[in-house]
């Protein structure tokens, strides 16, 4: 416990000391021009267009124009992942049709869809959507595949035996003893899922992260671009936080139940 909170502290420490470095070379830099200032914002400069954001009420709304698009995205892809690599790992027959299918189609980069997707449902939110699903979607299913053939074959047999169906197997038995696979693959493909809405939103947005640095390029409002990106790294750094105190709950629950039956 002492350990990973000193760990924590030193993360803290390093993030405060890189902005504070970063503060006063671009202080210095204000005299001495070793690059263009313009260039590079100081980060009160960023907090300032935060600022000027908010009281615009313009700060939110990108925000949770952002969040509505990745939480519906991902969850949606990682919920269809975790449903088809389900009957993947228990047919070989659909694992030998898809495997293939799915192994040639991934090696596309998915943000190489993004002008097909906007052809095929429209500049609006679908295609953002479907590309951000899309994108989680696919390299999730060897996450999920893998863990489900983890699972213990005794503790199905267990509960067929007393008479739960496929659907109770698969909620109560499966997700369950899946789920550090499974959420392994969601820390994973959170980074892509991240890159597919910035690249969505780039591509043709009003609001959004990826729409505030659009706008920003082209009227070269470099703070802004920062202040998109800081907010990205934020959100995401947030997001997989929550994702790994989870994933601790849930291995120190496995393994409690794993020493109980030893």
């Amino acid at each position: 416990m002492k350990k990973k909170k000193s760990s924590a502290v030193v993360r803290c420490i390093s993030v405060i000391a890189f902005i504070l470095i970063w503060q006063v070379f671009c202080m210095y830099n204000q005299t001495a021009e070793v690059i263009n200032p313009v260039f590079l914002p100081a980060p009160s400069e960023i907090l300032q267009t935060m600022i000027s954001y908010f009281k615009q009420g313009l700060l939110f709304k990108n925000v949770f124009a952002s969040l509505g698009r990745i939480g519906k995205g991902y969850i949606l892809g990682v919920s269809l992942a975790v449903i088809v690599g389900y009957f993947m790992a228990k047919q070989q027959l659909l694992n030998d049709i898809l495997d293939p299918i799915f192994g040639i189609i991934s090696s596309i980069p998915p943000y190489a869809f993004c002008p097909l997707f906007i052809i095929w449902f429209g500049i609006g939110e679908s295609s953002k959507v479907i590309l951000i699903t899309y994108t989680t979607f696919m390299p999730m299913i060897s996450y999920t595949v893998q863990g489900v053939r983890s699972v213990d074959p005794l503790l199905i047999r267990s509960a067929k035996s007393l008479g739960a169906n496929e659907l109770q197997v698969f909620s109560n038995v499966v997700v369950p003893s899946a789920l550090p696979f499974i959420l392994n693959g969601m820390k994973v493909c959170l980074g892509l899922t991240f890159a597919a809405l910035i690249v969505a939103e780039m591509m043709g947005a009003s609001s959004g992260l990826g729409y505030i640095i659009v706008n920003a390029r082209n009227w070269f409002l470099v703070s802004d671009m920062f202040l998109s990106m800081a907010l990205i790294a934020l959100i995401y750094t947030i997001i997989k936080q929550i994702l790994c105190l989870i994933e601790a709950r849930v291995t120190r629950w496995k393994k409690s139940g794993m020493d109980a039956i030893e």
